[in-house]
């Protein structure tokens, strides 16, 4: 044994010179290859992964889901590999054997659905070769079974002769994209492969095609790290060396270690969303331990994007005043509450109903996802003062004065201006939720309204869901002096996801949420500003479309330099600091 070359104590020494010990790289699951039963892995790949600053983990395929489930909780990007040929069932169509060089059914079974779970969780995935076409499979695309017979002979040479690491033939890269900001109009690649993707997933745009036309990359057009590539970027460092390929694994690198950073953090607060409409759904048959087709929050959803509290709200759409519209509407709300406390007790214990901001934190300690209920629209009450009460002791934390309509208590930016304001009745109102500890929420509010409560609060307000009217001309967004006036009050605007109080036309993405939101900060101060997504009440923006993807908020904010401390701040520790100011008012 020569123990010049390796002296193990000596190592041992050398490696604990430094304190603290390193620990921060983040940790990138690579898929294995299955061949005659064994697990096996190119050193390309995982040299690549170390090279760019990451700690690779080799994922052996496996059929125990929970076990995957457990492994994708731990992990921090995923770096899919290159192999045998994606079975084409999978898309709904019939193998060609004569066509197929062979397929891996162990891999295609765990590999398609670690994407489908992967993307739930916003975890950076780069796919190269085969990874980018079970990519675009699991996703919804479509991949040729050989492309010479979908093509047609005249193709080039995608099977090359040459040695690995040699470039064979270029692709050009599409502007705008990840690639084009990495590598530039064209890079040089290598091929081997006789599948490729014919049709990118929904969300995902072609961003490299060979000369031939030929399918070479694809990436996501919501924002989120998924990129694909035909070629095997991981041969290239074999040779020589050569680095041309390492900004492809320095970008997940980079995007494994903010969507770590994100995570850490989020272990460590906790994060409300003030306000979303999924109460709403419940007559479809909606459960909160089921994971929703079409609800934008379930416990699912909130445990994928970190979200500890969400808030849904009993919605109350504005109609009639006469007694017996007063009388259904009191009673619709309290059917909506009753049915948000019946499926937190069908939750299976995971989730918890709470409306007191000191418990919030043991309950997520103790595993728990918290659903906090509040009321949408002052007309639930009606005319009786009573009723406040009795809300606040159901749970409810706060009451939105109005909707899209003038009614008893004020009048709605959207309604005619009936009361100038808040009404004699609405003052009441303010003043008996001030009593009891129930939060005023000026979201609808007219701007009469809004400035009639801020007086007649002895108490912080806040705005549930309301976006900035400079950047977006909405009746339903605050001003500036609005802001200001909420700041001065103590109270917390809840910037929101709806598109229409984001841009004036169109979608919305989460870069134009961002804007509202740094706008809000920078006239509020940080202390005053929170997200209220109004998720299942048509807030939802590209980028962050359900509450799994609030982790992306999260990632944006620390990529802009924000602390940790004011990360806090805005995905919950502003919010219950004025929780908890009301909450103690009323003993």
């Amino acid at each position: 044994m020569n123990t010049e070359q390796f002296d193990l104590n000596r190592e041992y020494r050398e490696l604990h010179r430094k304190y603290p010990m390193s620990g921060h790289a983040p940790l990138i699951g690579i898929s294995g290859n299955f061949v005659d039963g064994n697990c096996m892995l190119a050193r390309g790949y995982y040299l690549s992964v170390l090279e760019a600053g990451g700690v690779p983990l080799i994922l052996p395929p496996y059929p125990h889901r929970e076990q995957l489930i457990a492994t994708l909780d731990m992990l921090d990007g995923i770096l899919l590999s290159g192999g045998a040929d994606i079975d084409p069932r999978y898309q709904g169509e019939e193998p060609d054997y004569n066509l197929l060089h062979g397929i891996n059914v162990p891999r295609d079974e765990q590999e398609l659905m670690l994407v489908k779970l992967a993307v739930d969780r916003q975890i950076p995935i780069l796919g190269i070769c085969r990874g980018m076409q079970t990519m675009a499979v699991a996703l919804g695309g479509k991949v040729h079974q050989d492309i010479y017979a979908a093509l047609g002979d005249n193709l080039l040479m995608h099977s090359q002769e040459e040695e690995r690491s040699v470039a064979t033939h270029g692709v050009a890269m599409e502007q705008g994209s990840l690639l084009h900001s990495l590598f530039g109009d064209s890079l040089a690649v290598n091929s081997f492969h006789h599948q490729a993707v014919s049709a990118v997933p929904a969300g995902f745009r072609v961003t490299a095609v060979a000369p031939d036309g030929v399918i070479e990359a694809m990436e996501s057009v919501e924002g989120l790290p998924l990129v694909g590539v035909q070629w095997h970027p991981e041969c290239f460092i074999l040779k020589d060396d050569n680095r041309v390929m390492m900004p492809l694994f320095q970008w997940l690198i980079g995007e494994s270690v903010l969507y770590r950073r994100a995570r850490r953090l989020h272990d460590c607060i906790v994060s409300i969303d003030s306000h979303c409409d999924t109460p709403m759904l419940f007559d479809e048959g909606y459960e909160l331990i089921e994971r929703s087709e079409t609800a934008l929050v379930d416990l699912h959803k909130m445990n994928e994007g970190a979200l500890d509290v969400t808030t849904m709200v009993a919605y109350l759409k504005q109609e009639g005043r006469d007694d017996h519209s007063l009388a259904r509407a009191t009673e619709k709300a309290w059917s909506l509450l009753r049915g948000i406390r019946s499926r937190v007790e069908r939750s299976g214990g995971y989730a918890a109903l709470c409306s007191n901001p000191d418990e919030l934190a043991a309950l997520k300690r103790a595993g728990k996802k918290i659903i906090m209920p509040a009321i949408e629209n002052g007309y639930a009450i009606g005319r009786d003062l009573s009723n406040v009460a009795k809300f606040r002791e159901a749970g409810v934390v706060y009451m939105t004065l109005c909707h899209n309509g003038d009614n008893d208590i004020c009048d709605s930016a959207r309604g005619y201006g009936e009361h100038g304001g808040l009404s004699a009745f609405g003052r009441k109102v303010v003043a008996e939720m001030n009593h009891v500890g129930m939060m005023v929420d000026l979201s609808h509010a007219s701007e009469k309204s809004f400035y009639d409560a801020i007086d007649a609060s002895g108490l912080p307000v806040v705005c549930s869901h309301s976006s900035c009217r400079a950047l977006c001309d909405h009746p339903r967004n605050l001003t500036d002096d609005q802001m200001r006036a909420i700041a001065a009050k103590g109270g917390v605007v809840q910037v929101t996801m709806y598109k229409g109080f984001l841009v004036p036309d169109g979608e919305a993405a989460l870069c134009d949420f961002m804007r509202h939101l740094e706008h809000a900060i920078a006239v509020a101060g940080i202390e005053h500003v929170g997200i209220g997504t109004d998720f299942d009440g048509d807030g939802t923006i590209i980028g962050c479309k359900d509450a799994s993807q609030l982790i992306n908020v999260t990632k944006e904010l620390l990529r802009r330099g924000y602390s940790d401390g004011d990360i806090t701040k805005l995905w919950g520790e502003n919010w219950l600091r004025v929780m908890r100011q009301v909450q103690k008012a009323a003993f």
